[in-house]
């Protein structure tokens, strides 16, 4: 896969960038707390991160799928990488104050936000048809890599530097992924007609409700995030400091997870299973396991050992979830449809991080815990039971190519495109002078077939 040059160019880019946001994660941190900010602060900085990605995820997905991926996340990149420098800069300089860290990192939440939902898209652009798997399962690799080596190495950087210089080692990476975007051979496409936000939007939906197998596994992950895996990271640092050992225990059992990742990230690499959905929600099943270790005060070998299974789950079901998504919808809608799922499945993190420490005062860590446990377990017994998710097959090839044609889409999405298009059709039939429904002989009434 890696032997592409556009697939390399590419990959090198966002392994930068994916390092230095793990790095600048712990910098920012530090840099806030050096600069006299209270935990308070930190919350605030934090937050301007991840509302502004979570408000602007879907109008990310319309513009990419509008005016192309490549000028979306490069523009995402180049903003992303001026916010950091400007921040580095100040920090150099002196200690901004909290409303820089806030408005950088408001920034930077908006540039995700864009550039997110359309790395799948991209990723169909530059890859072979064949190697779609692959692909993901490499970027997977790249994530899960950056989460375990950026932390441990921002700590070594902030102790012989500062974070200052951490921060502007992560404006760096995100011009090295600029450029490594501006080298891509995409082939040119010409530009659609002027349509409204509500069209595109309503056409993204349609794509994403007319397959049961994805908005399952969007709602299962929503509800995973709110009930199981929100709870878990809160409380998990709490439990590990009662009777796991402190923050080094916690931080080992975080780096299996990621390890496991890996690990499963490297077993999707050259898999093509004939029920793909079926086996990528079977490796949710992983996902019980830590927070049931620690309900039952497991000792830390068993909470990291169920971490590691968690995570080799994770990242294998993703990848194949992923490349699904890219054989089965229309490349055009992609990112639309990336985006409907991606703030459908992580909208509720915000809650689950806020109401984690009341529930858990009332009912108890553990309670709340094993609570999330059978909860995830169940979740992944109700998507198994959604016939498209057993049924489904391996493509080698996306939707737009089965057969050398484009795919037909469903008569659900027929109807949504020509819902959205007919009042065009009746304004353009106002300026011509003739009555809304009638219809010139030979011209039909939309501006395409529907």
């Amino acid at each position: 896969m890696l032997a592409e040059p556009n697939f390399r160019r590419f990959y090198i880019g966002y392994m930068a960038s994916l390092l230095g946001t793990a790095l600048s994660s712990v910098a920012v941190a530090f840099a806030v707390l050096a600069a006299g900010g209270t935990t308070t602060d930190l919350g605030i900085v934090f937050a301007a991160n991840i509302v502004p990605m979570v408000a602007f995820l879907l109008g990310g997905g319309v513009i990419a799928d509008r005016i192309g991926r490549r000028p979306v996340m490069l523009t995402a990149d180049v903003a992303r990488c001026a916010a950091q420098g400007t921040l580095a800069a100040a920090l150099f300089l002196g200690r901004p104050g909290l409303w820089l860290f806030a408005g950088t990192a408001l920034i930077v939440g908006v540039g995700n936000a864009f550039f997110q939902p359309t790395l799948s898209a991209l990723t169909v652009q530059i890859a072979p048809r064949d190697q779609l798997g692959n692909a993901n399962a490499l970027s997977g690799i790249a994530q899960y890599g950056a989460q375990m080596a950026g932390p441990a190495l921002a700590g070594v950087l902030i102790a012989a530097a500062s974070p200052a210089a951490v921060i502007a080692v992560d404006a760096g990476t995100y011009a090295v992924s600029a450029v490594a975007l501006s080298r891509l051979r995409i082939p040119g496409r010409g530009r659609g007609q002027a349509r409204s936000l509500l069209r595109d939007l309503a056409e993204g939906w349609a794509e994403f409700t007319a397959r049961t197998w994805l908005w399952a596994g969007t709602v299962q992950f929503a509800l995973f995030n709110l009930v199981t895996w929100g709870p878990y990271l809160v409380l998990g640092p709490v439990l590990a400091r009662q009777y796991l050992g402190g923050a080094r225990a916690w931080g080992a059992v975080l780096a299996c997870y990621g390890g496991g990742a890996i690990v499963g990230g490297l077993l999707a690499l050259g898999r093509r299973p004939s029920r793909p959905m079926l086996v990528a929600t079977l490796a949710t099943l992983g996902f019980p396991l830590p927070p049931l270790a620690l309900a039952l005060h497991a000792p830390a070998v068993a909470v990291a050992a169920a971490a590691l299974l968690a995570g080799l789950g994770s990242a294998l079901g993703s990848a194949i979830d992923t490349t699904v998504t890219q054989q089965r919808v229309p490349a055009d809608a992609l990112a639309r449809v990336g985006a409907f799922s991606m703030v459908g499945a992580f909208a509720f993190g915000p809650v689950a991080f806020a109401a984690a420490g009341p529930v858990a005062a009332v009912v108890g860590p553990r309670t709340l815990l094993g609570f999330g446990a059978a909860w995830a377990a169940a979740g992944t017994a109700a998507v198994l039971c959604v016939p498209s998710v057993r049924r489904l097959t391996w493509l080698d090839a996306p939707a737009e190519a089965e057969g050398g044609q484009a795919a037909r889409p469903s008569r659900r999405i027929r109807a949504a495109r020509a819902a959205c298009r007919r009042p065009a059709a009746r304004a353009r039939a106002r300026e011509a002078g003739r009555p809304p429904g009638d219809r010139q002989p030979g011209r039909p009434e939309t501006d395409g077939p529907a």
